[in-house]
């Protein structure tokens, strides 16, 4: 099941300044050469890379500006991503498929490639508890909080399909729910909201989802890369756990001696849950080795008292 850490590969990382990617780009730049491509708008988060040894490269998707990355890579993770309002979803596509197929096509001689999708791209359950399968449908969803996002994620996953078909480029796509221990998300929004008195929101109550530790998904990734495969394979990625938001903020009003209220939008179209199935996750990385609880717990603390 789990692999060997990653040693002495030349890898890219896309949108390596965002939550997600940017402790994976310092986790893994301990025993490889990791470049980091972005648009690095802001210094200190390129400092941050440099600062752990990642090479760091300036491009932009929008432009197809994409010279400054090594075309010689072994692999590649690309994790950059854009969400854009109602109205530019012509500029959103551009970006999250277009361009994603511009790099899986300039570093196409690599060894592997994972493919960062989101499981908000799945269709809506009526059944806030379903847990989504990779074979389930697709794209009928809306995400008001980012109106972009499902047809992005589809186009994305399209794109990528036909990258790992055209260039024999084996490959990995997986649908993370909830990812959390970053510097900002689901948890620290939630988090946020109690201890500064203000109302949690949810688009349903309940709201429950697949979490899983950013440490956790570090440590997955080389069997993700042995996972990839021509057809591309295409993976959930989350833990066995299930928390609703509603947990999670009754959690943080424990910790924190808070007593949570709720902003419910019921809105119309928008999924239930995120709640994802694991079987075949399961059988390719093993077990995750964090517990919500626990770690939960350790970021309600450190935000308390930051």
């Amino acid at each position: 099941m789990s692999s060997a850490p990653l040693e002495g590969e030349k890898i890219l990382i896309t949108g390596a300044t965002g939550a997600a990617a940017l402790p994976v780009a310092r986790f893994l730049a301990a025993r490889n050469e990791v470049w980091g491509a972005a648009r690095f708008t802001d210094p200190a988060l390129r400092g941050w890379l440099e600062d752990a040894g990642v090479h760091t490269a300036t491009i932009d998707l929008e432009k197809n500006d994409l010279e400054a990355i090594p075309e010689d890579v072994s692999i590649i993770l690309h994790y950059a991503y854009t969400r854009r309002p109602s109205g530019e979803f012509r500029e959103a596509t551009h970006v999250n498929a277009i361009a994603a197929g511009h790099v899986l096509k300039r570093c196409r001689h690599a060894k592997a490639a994972l493919i960062v999708s989101a499981a908000t791209l799945y269709s809506i359950h009526d059944d806030p508890f379903y847990a989504y399968r990779e074979g389930d449908d697709i794209g009928f969803v809306r995400a008001p909080w980012g109106p972009s996002s499902p047809v992005s994620k589809v186009t994305l996953e399209s794109t990528a399909r036909f990258c790992a078909e055209a260039f024999d480029l084996p490959m990995t796509i997986v649908r993370p729910s909830v990812p959390y221990g970053l510097s900002i998300d689901v948890t620290t929004l939630i988090l946020d909201s109690v201890l500064e008195d203000r109302p949690v929101f949810a688009a349903h109550d309940p709201q429950p989802y697949s979490p899983i530790h950013i440490d956790d998904m570090c440590e997955q990734i080389p069997a993700l890369l042995d996972a990839a495969s021509i057809p591309a394979t295409i993976l959930n990625w989350a833990s066995d756990e299930i928390f609703t938001v509603q947990e999670m903020a009754q959690l943080a009003g424990e910790i924190l001696g808070k007593t949570p209220t709720y902003q419910i939008s019921n809105a119309p179209g928008v999924a239930k849950g995120g709640v994802v199935d694991t079987k075949r996750i399961r059988e390719i990385v093993g077990p995750c080795k964090r517990v919500f609880r626990e770690e939960f717990a350790r970021i309600c603390a450190m935000r308390n008292h930051a």
